[in-house]
């Protein structure tokens, strides 16, 4: 059995050292896959943890930057055109089973080239990964390799694909100020716009859970004795929570056939606005359209300031001190007391 085999074909080296696990291709240590198999389980896999964005930058990254090293290579050849090197490299994948790569339209003043691809191993995995797309693995890796042979920043626009059902993927190389690390930063940014509008739309839900919230616990209608209730009214009102709070009582007095309704302004916070005072003044109106009488217990010189300068009248109102004073006024005034 022969364990040690060397070969050429089209003027290139091919070597296997069976015993020693290795393959050289021009005296370089290589590595054989099965396309539809094992480099698909690759891909497969990359973009299964990076995600269809991310894998698509990453497999065009890796591709331009090898394709830097390549043209380095190629490049650094003695009397070597860039003509030359652009079919010996083609020859050279083509030889490893990277497909079909026509160099048409090289200009070398403009920097420009067309390149067709048929059949290359790239095409070939993502038709077996079922995809109606192609990744740019080879593509970018092309735009590495002009970018070496041409001096100068080359990037890349795909006309179309051969997965798409055409005969051949046609890619246009040019000059531009596109570059992978443009396309790192870009991927980076959509991730975080990603990740902000994630978190805003976390916030929007919980404030409106917080919103429903509120409206369930503030301001509740308390009753204390028949005919008597208490609302407290608690922090800051804006004009949605004023016009909520108002409903809120309005709708629910009649069931409870109330003659007192006593407002604890107690718990309203030194932040008062005109809201504050439109709340009471509304609520104070309402009620004696429907027979109820309105007590203010609580009242802080805060409050009353911005009652005074809002121009709103209080002077029919009766206020107390504490909730107490208020409770046993109302009772007084249907005859009852507390034992």
């Amino acid at each position: 059995m022969t364990t040690n085999t060397k070969i050429n074909i089209a003027g290139l080296d091919f070597d296997w050292e069976v015993e020693n696990g290795r393959f050289l291709f021009e005296g370089v240590d290589s590595v054989l896959f099965w396309i539809p198999t094992a480099m698909k389980s690759f891909f497969d896999t990359i973009e299964e943890i990076s995600g269809t964005d991310a894998s698509q930058v990453v497999f065009e990254t890796t591709g331009y930057r090898q394709g830097l090293a390549v043209g380095d290579y190629f490049e650094n050849m003695k009397n070597v055109s860039v003509e030359e090197a652009a079919r010996l490299i083609t020859n050279t994948y083509a030889s490893a089973g990277w497909g079909r790569s026509e160099i048409e339209n090289l200009n070398l003043e403009e920097k420009t080239v067309t390149i067709k691809l048929t059949d290359s191993w790239e095409q070939k995995i993502n038709k077996a990964q079922g995809k109606n797309y192609e990744t740019n693995y080879i593509p970018a890796h092309y735009a590495g390799v002009f970018s070496s042979l041409f001096g100068t920043n080359i990037w890349y626009r795909v006309k179309f694909y051969q997965i798409e059902g055409n005969d051949h993927t046609l890619v246009e190389y040019f000059p531009s100020d596109i570059t992978i690390n443009d396309n790192i930063h870009d991927l980076s940014r959509r991730k975080e716009n990603e990740k902000i509008l994630q978190l805003e739309a976390i916030v929007e839900d919980k404030t409106r859970d917080l919103k429903e919230l509120i409206k369930e616990i503030s301001s509740p209608i308390i009753p204390v004795y028949e005919g008597v209730v208490v609302i407290p009214l608690i922090g800051k009102y804006d004009e949605e929570r004023a016009d909520e709070l108002i409903t809120k009582t309005l709708s629910n007095l009649p069931s409870y056939s109330v003659r007192f309704i006593i407002l604890d302004l107690t718990g309203l916070n030194k932040d008062i606005n005109s809201y504050t005072a439109s709340v009471i003044d509304k609520i104070g109106a309402a009620s004696k359209l429907i027979g109820t009488e309105m007590l203010l217990v609580g009242m802080s010189p805060e409050l009353s300031m911005v009652i005074t300068q809002e121009g709103l009248s209080l002077s029919k109102v009766d206020c107390f001190q504490t909730l107490q004073h208020g409770i046993y006024y109302a009772l007084g005034q249907m005859g009852r007391k507390i034992i």
